[in-house]
């Protein structure tokens, strides 16, 4: 049984490192300060910085020959990227927005990118005192409050049943409104972060939908953890891949896919 295999080491290190980041933020939350606002006019906080520090410091400990990219610090060219065969994709504060009018719709995350694909990833909602993690070695997992390990599987829905398809709270949320409208037994929920991964990996939902652009930070954790939500040891389609010249997502449509969706296909971009 799955409740039976115990957590590879890399992915039980990652849990806790995302812990640690996750006291760290939620030490700002009742009063967060915004330092600057970055070139896209997305704000910087210092609990984005402290969770940076906090998260490069450990990964650098678990395997310090690994690159590390994350958004709060300088990218390295393609030319230098594209000889990597293992490296972290982190973002430390996901939904910093989120973070400031405190909904608990923030995250931390944390992915391990093999060649152009997630092979592990965490997603912390400290705020909720909720956590996903998944790995090709471990399957996919969540821990909530004070119960246990939980082992998470996606759901199709049943003929007949309304589809809950997940959208951004802030971003494009109403074009996604607009295209998904005309179909039958939908409803869009709007949800923050990369919590959207989880919430469609353990069955809360059937798809999740974005129309506009992100960057590659927002979705690797959440991708893996969506990935290895299985019983069986396969992996969950995903049109994402990684270390892609700009870092940039195009528009995509994970999980349930109805014929007559009108999307884009992710490019390589």
């Amino acid at each position: 049984m799955k409740q039976a295999v115990p957590l590879d080491k890399t992915l039980e290190d990652l849990v806790a490192l995302a812990r640690s980041a996750g006291r760290a933020v939620m030490a700002h939350y009742k009063n967060p300060r915004v330092l600057s606002h970055k070139s896209d006019n997305s704000p910087l906080t210092q609990a984005d910085l402290d969770a940076n520090r906090i998260i490069v410091a450990g990964l650098q400990k678990m395997k310090p020959r690994w690159p590390i990219v994350s958004e709060e610090l300088p990218i390295p060219a393609p030319s230098v990227r594209r000889k990597w065969t293992s490296f972290w994709l982190v973002d430390p504060v996901d939904g910093t927005k989120e973070f400031l009018d405190r909904t608990g719709h923030f995250t931390i995350n944390i992915g391990l990118i093999r060649g152009d694909r997630p092979v592990a990833g965490v997603v912390f909602a400290p705020a909720l005192d909720l956590i996903y993690f998944g790995s090709e070695r471990s399957g996919s997992w969540k821990i909530e409050g004070q119960f246990g390990r939980q082992a998470i599987y996606p759901k199709l829905p049943l003929p007949g049943e309304t589809v809950r398809v997940l959208v951004s709270r802030r971003h494009d949320s109403e074009a996604a409104l607009r295209r998904l409208g005309h179909l039958k037994n939908i409803v869009c929920q709007k949800v923050g972060s990369s919590l959207k991964f989880g919430l469609m990996a353990e069955g809360r939902a059937h798809a999740y939908t974005r129309f506009g652009p992100t960057s590659e930070w927002d979705t690797a954790a959440g991708d893996a953890v969506w990935r290895y939500a299985t019983a069986d040891g396969t992996a969950n389609r995903s049109s994402l891949k990684y270390n892609k010249p700009r870092l940039k997502n195009s528009a995509f449509l994970i999980g349930w896919y109805p014929k007559n969706a009108r999307t884009k296909k992710n490019k390589n971009n």
